[in-house]
């Protein structure tokens, strides 16, 4: 390709939505991926006649109402689609103190479900919920692009002025603010805490209320909806659109240095000396991956060294991929689970338990006859670092049945019905996703304003931008493409497009 008018490093969802958002605008664009498979933490892997997807199997984006749909308005921009099998229970909660309860796709079934808990406190719930749903409300009124582009920023005021102002009264605060100020009951907040910690991987009192109330909110609306065909399908519609937009991807492409010159981006060099110049460079990579790996880290801008003061990496997780014979499943069990024994453990390393059976929703999946269970866990990768083949392998094991041992628990039977089982740890996800510690993504160090403090797609770097979960609004499938969109509507006016 000559000419190239931007290079993005990565092939996650959001450094796809960038690149299909800018393809379809008429740029040409090329992206880099390390691996021979795009998505990253989107992506699959098959085994034995079972495939399975690398990271969570709750998506939400891919409904078709409303502006917060984003996945499939990527999709569409360069006409293609993904068949799409709606999920009737977001999460089925498994909690300390008999705490069993399913969030329905049906808002006020919901709320009836967690008021029979909590009768004590109908009131706060439905108004803690009911503030979520304002959120989300002021969010679904509006094109969800750049909020750098002041342009963009003047038009929608003036369109939606009434929203654009909500939406500046929740960015300073967090979810636990508002939690806390409806809601006494102990053990409810800690319920809202797992709301949160579900997908942001911190408490509700730093998990900025515009995520909380995005979350929250649109799972009883657009829903979450399973890929026909597997998570990873989305990103491969995506690539699909994106070579018919005229872009172009290159796989076992790993790119280990972003040239300057002047202090400006303008190219990339890759593992093999291969080198790429372009007018705008994207990288997908972490923040720690792009100023500390990517570039020299002694250059490391003053507004980074910042952003790292307050954020910390998350979490990796060690994660288990399980063939089952379907007879371990009783009827009536739902796609998506959470256990937790003990509210203090939470945060802990095998604290929680996250778990997807993807093939409740898409049996094919599976070989006939099977499901896959998915279950992961935080864990941290000094935990893992020099370990011998073997003491690496037997941490594993042992690491790997003690989940199985606590999933006996919701699943009985699971042990003798297994069929298939691999194990990955923060060394598999640093390994094959390219991610700094195979970190899940930036939490904060300390309570933050909300979204107040996380950065935008532009850097201090001129002709250089990130994408992904290093950047506003953070992780989750929706939001990194949100991020994509950002960053494509960015770029394209920088360009002249």
């Amino acid at each position: 390709m000559q000419d190239i008018d931007a290079i993005v490093i990565g092939s996650g969802i959001g450094g796809l939505v960038t690149a299909t958002q800018l393809a379809a605008k008429g740029a040409k664009v090329l992206v880099l991926e390390r691996y021979l498979i795009p998505g990253g933490s989107a992506g699959y892997f098959e085994r034995q006649g079972y495939r399975f997807d690398v990271g969570a199997s709750m998506i939400f984006g891919l409904g078709h109402k409303g502006t917060t749909n984003l996945l499939t308005r990527a999709l569409s921009a360069v006409n293609v689609s993904q068949e799409a099998i709606a999920d009737p229970v977001q999460i089925h909660y498994h909690l300390p103190q008999g705490l069993d309860l399913k969030v329905d796709r049906v808002y006020e079934k919901f709320l009836q479900n967690l008021t029979a808990h909590f009768p004590h406190e109908e009131q706060g719930i439905r108004r803690f919920y009911d503030e979520c749903q304002k959120v989300f409300k002021c969010l679904n009124s509006m094109d969800l692009l750049s909020l750098e582009e002041p342009r963009y920023l003047l038009r929608v005021f003036f369109q939606h002025p009434l929203a654009c102002l909500g939406l500046v009264k929740y960015l300073p605060q967090n979810a636990g603010d508002f939690a806390r100020r409806y809601i006494k009951d102990p053990q409810l907040l800690k319920f809202i805490d797992m709301e949160c910690y579900c997908w942001s991987v911190v408490p509700s009192d730093m998990t900025p209320m515009i995520n909380a109330g995005m979350v929250f909110s649109d799972r009883h609306y657009g829903g979450v909806n399973y890929p026909k065909g597997g998570v990873g399908q989305i990103a491969q519609k995506l690539v699909e659109g994106l070579e018919k937009a005229g872009g172009k991807i290159q796989y076992q492409a790993r790119v280990t240095k972003i040239l300057t010159e002047q202090g400006k981006a303008v190219g990339v060099q890759l593992a093999n000396g291969q080198v790429y110049r372009g007018k705008r460079i994207v990288s997908n990579a972490t923040r720690w991956d792009t100023f500390a790996q990517l570039l020299p880290v002694e250059r490391m801008p003053d507004n980074e060294k910042k952003w790292q003061q307050n954020y910390q990496k998350s979490p990796s997780f060690l994660s288990l991929h399980i063939g089952v014979k379907e007879s371990v499943l009783p009827a009536g069990t739902e796609c998506h689970h959470i256990l937790l024994e003990n509210w203090e453990k939470m945060t802990a390393a095998e604290g929680t338990v996250f778990v997807s059976i993807p093939t409740l929703l898409d049996p094919d999946l599976a070989p006939t006859g099977y499901h896959i269970i998915h279950a992961f866990t935080p864990h941290w990768i000094d935990d893992w670092q020099k370990l011998s083949v073997s003491e690496y392998e037997a941490k594993k094991e042992e690491a790997a049945w003690r989940v199985i041992d606590r999933l006996e628990k919701i699943f009985p039977g699971l042990d003798a019905g297994l069929d298939y089982l691999e194990v990955g740890t923060p060394r598999t996800h640093r390994r094959f996703l390219g991610r700094e510690d195979g970190t899940y993504g930036p939490i904060p160090r300390r309570k933050l304003w909300g979204l107040l403090k996380m950065p935008f797609n532009r850097t201090a770097i001129p002709g250089l931008y990130c994408v992904g979960d290093s950047t506003f609004p953070g992780q989750g499938l929706n939001a990194v493409a949100f991020s994509g969109f950002a960053c494509a509507h960015r770029i394209a006016v920088d360009l002249g497009f």
